[in-house]
């Protein structure tokens, strides 16, 4: 049969990949789609640079959008990251009808609505499951294999990097730095990881994650955000001796009367007894929650070059097949329309570490403020003795408003030195 002609778009760390894969697995890739594959050009910033794979130079050209827009080409694979010119790069391929595979998080998350219209004008497809969690299959469960049941949260590990560096201050108690420079040396870090450790990439992922689970819009902004740089190896060290080991995690979450949902990433308390305390290095896992199937676990390699190519290949046989039928695969379903609740509205848990003086009534006047906000104190505990004593306290389910009121709360009274440490605690409800 005629052969589906492939533009590739980047040919870094996940493209140079890519072109491997389709070179050393031709035969099987014709098999499966019912036709050859076959690659049309390599939009690249730089002709002289050296790759990772071998390529073919009369392939590569810095000219990105008359690649795209070949009347002979029919897929596009996009790899290059960031908003532009990755956004006209896809609308330009879409609104001429082509397919597009992605797998930039970070643009889905910011403006998906403008790919997904693009797509439905030109009828197209766009597909995106190395978007987000690497190699693992998860985006089309959520999309697909649960589109005929209710899917009430989601909950798990979604970046590697972070995972990776928490699980070293855990297991060896390093500190931040140290497990940071760590994972930088092995690869798994970036030279600058603000956007692994301050939660943005986390961010964009949970965003894809809501807007498929809820069948509603959902953009990176809003989702609430905190990232693991202030996390000690002290915290780290508490956590342990209660049980518990600290994570970064993505939670989306219908509201109990359904009609809302909250998107949050912030670092987390789980016990060690929970599943997803196992998971170690760079790995991610995600748990998915739905009214009839239950609880499912998804687990595997979060990122790295192969399994995200893995994840494209995936996709790119899958939109080579439905071109040849003639059918496009899934629109974006966001029929529910559901609006995201303030984290304020969000119900947790939350441990509490405060230094404070050691004399009698301290106790007494902590728990009033507690009483006051409405947040009741499920443990508490008295660590040192002397002028300086530090109370650690595990609240019981409560709004994150009234939660965070009680901490502003107490950096106020006078009996408390400081608040040395608060964490959400999540996973044994």
């Amino acid at each position: 049969m005629k052969p589906l002609k492939v533009a590739l778009l980047g040919c870094g760390v996940v493209g140079s990949q890519v072109i491997r894969l389709m070179h050393e697995q031709a035969g099987d890739l014709a098999a499966r789609v019912g036709a050859p594959l076959e690659l049309a050009g390599v939009a690249v910033r730089r002709l002289g640079r050296k790759r990772d794979v071998d390529v073919d130079p009369a392939l590569l050209t810095t000219d990105a959008e008359a690649l795209v827009t070949r009347d002979d080409v029919d897929i596009v694979i996009e790899v290059i990251g960031g908003i532009e010119p990755a956004r006209s790069l896809i609308v330009s391929a879409l609104s001429r009808g082509k397919s597009v595979v992605t797998a930039n998080k970070a643009l889905l998350a910011a403006d998906g609505a403008t790919l997904h219209e693009a797509a439905r004008t030109g009828r197209g497809d766009l597909y995106f499951e190395a978007s987000v969690a690497g190699a693992i299959p998860l985006l089309r469960p959520l999309r697909e294999s649960l589109a005929g049941d209710h899917v009430k949260r989601v909950l798990g590990i979604v970046n590697g990097t972070t995972n990776y560096i928490l699980d070293k201050m855990d297991s060896t108690g390093a500190s931040f730095t140290d497990a940071l420079e760590e994972a930088q040396t092995l690869g798994y870090a970036e030279a600058d990881p603000t956007a692994d450790v301050e939660g943005f990439d986390a961010a964009a992922k949970a965003a894809i994650l809501a807007g498929l689970a809820f069948h509603s819009r959902v953009r990176a902004e809003e989702v609430h955000r905190e990232g693991i740089t202030d996390i000690t190896a002290t915290d780290v060290a508490s956590a342990k001796a209660m049980g518990y080991v600290i994570k970064l995690l993505a939670i989306c979450a219908r509201s109990d009367d359904g009609r809302s949902f909250g998107v949050r990433v912030h670092p987390a308390m789980i016990p060690r007894s929970h599943p997803l305390a196992g998971v170690r290095e760079a790995y991610n896992a995600v748990f998915v929650e739905a009214e009839s199937a239950g609880q499912l676990m998804f687990y595997g390699k979060g990122a790295g070059g192969a399994p995200t190519a893995s994840a494209v290949l995936g996709d790119l046989v899958a939109v080579g097949r439905n071109r040849l039928a003639g059918t496009r695969g899934p629109e974006e379903s966001t029929y529910a329309d559901l609006a995201v609740h303030p984290m304020g509205d969000t119900v947790t848990r939350c441990h509490v570490a405060l230094d404070v003086a050691d004399k009698p009534g301290v106790l007494a006047r902590v728990a009033e403020l507690f009483a006051k906000h409405d947040v009741s104190i499920q443990t508490v505990r008295q660590e040192g003795h002397g002028d300086d004593a530090q109370l650690v306290i595990v609240t019981h389910r409560a709004t994150d408003a009234a939660l965070t009121a009680t901490m502003e709360g107490l950096r106020e009274l006078d009996i408390v030195r400081a608040v040395a440490s608060v964490m959400r605690v999540e996973g044994d409800e």
